[in-house]
């Protein structure tokens, strides 16, 4: 029994008035009440998935120095590698007991968005690496468009209302190497709680145990998703947008059981960000007498600066 709702987008894609409310009220439910759903029909086929574990297994097991030649100083981890306990949870002084990589927005019609994010890295040693990455990136950004647009028709909103925030936005994909464990962690774990920044988060390889989230009542759940789903949650972003109608979740992923430490775990987010100059400021239609605004105003650009000093991915 899966702990988070299941949802189909072929029901939002579907030319059934019905079956599309059906999907705009399932996740939009899901996102007020826990914040986390699994979805099926999504965009990946089963071959681009598995092409794309294999190519970042392949970097991954790359010698160390290798991958160091690919951490790019001065771009706040933005592109390329980034390397094992860079990272900690926002409160957290202990590094998370991972490694990742950062592919980045393909800008191809917007010339300012170019210069503004940093150019993504191209691994040398892999020739199919970067090409797989560049269409895994642009199947999940494809799936979130619909995503967004459903929530969009959730909070009585233009179903396209996200749709030129997120056209060329500042979107993630992080294929992340959770590295067998050798010694007893001291207060590290995989990843620490948190929630995400961005708007929403899909993520590919939720198949195994140590995703978990934490409920209303601060209870921690395991968030399996069957094969064929991509986990999506909703990130602070969102919530802030919403004043908190849908839920930014508190999640983490824990440390195996020690019989299992000898094992390396992949998952792969898909961190979905808007261009920078997005107003982020409370929806009049999300504040009411009992739902007073909760946040000040501010844009995507500058809430992400200040999340990323929080990390310690830049300084101040």
């Amino acid at each position: 029994m899966q702990n988070i709702p299941s949802v189909d987008l072929s029901d939002f894609l579907s030319d059934d008035p019905k079956r599309k409310q059906k999907f705009v009220n399932e996740i939009g439910k899901a996102y007020e009440d826990i914040g986390f759903v699994a979805l099926k029909g999504h965009f990946l086929s089963d071959n681009l998935v598995d092409n794309l574990y294999s190519e970042i297994k392949k970097f991954f097991a790359l010698p160390l120095e290798t991958k160091h030649n690919y951490e790019i100083e001065g771009i706040g981890g933005q592109r390329g590698y980034v390397s094992f306990g860079k990272e900690s949870a926002k409160g957290k002084k202990e590094g998370d007991l991972k490694e990742f990589w950062h592919f980045g927005q393909y800008v191809e019609d917007d010339n300012k968005l170019k210069a503004e994010y940093p150019d993504n890295v191209t691994v040398k040693e892999l020739p199919e690496f970067n090409k797989v990455g560049k269409e895994t990136y642009q199947m999940l950004e494809k799936t979130g468009v619909y995503v967004l647009r459903a929530l969009a028709l959730f909070l009585d909103l233009d179903e396209h209302y996200f749709d030129n925030y997120i056209k060329n936005g500042n979107s993630i994909l992080r294929p992340i190497h959770y590295p067998p464990i050798t010694s007893e962690p001291k207060d590290a774990v995989r990843a620490a709680a948190h929630g995400d920044i961005n708007l929403i988060t899909l993520l590919m390889g939720a198949q195994g145990r140590g995703l978990q989230v934490q409920n209303h009542k601060g209870e921690w759940l395991d968030a399996i998703a069957q094969p064929d789903e991509v986990v999506i949650n909703v990130g602070d972003m969102l919530s802030r947008h919403s004043n908190n109608r849908l839920k930014s979740t508190i999640h983490r992923v824990v440390n195996p059981p020690r019989e299992n430490w000898g094992t390396s775990r992949y998952s792969i987010p898909f961190f979905m960000h808007p261009i920078s100059e997005m107003p982020l400021n409370c929806l009049e239609n999300c504040i009411d007498s009992e739902h007073p605004k909760l946040y000040d105003d501010i844009t995507a650009g500058e809430f992400l600066t200040e999340r990323l000093i929080e990390l310690g991915l830049i300084k101040k």
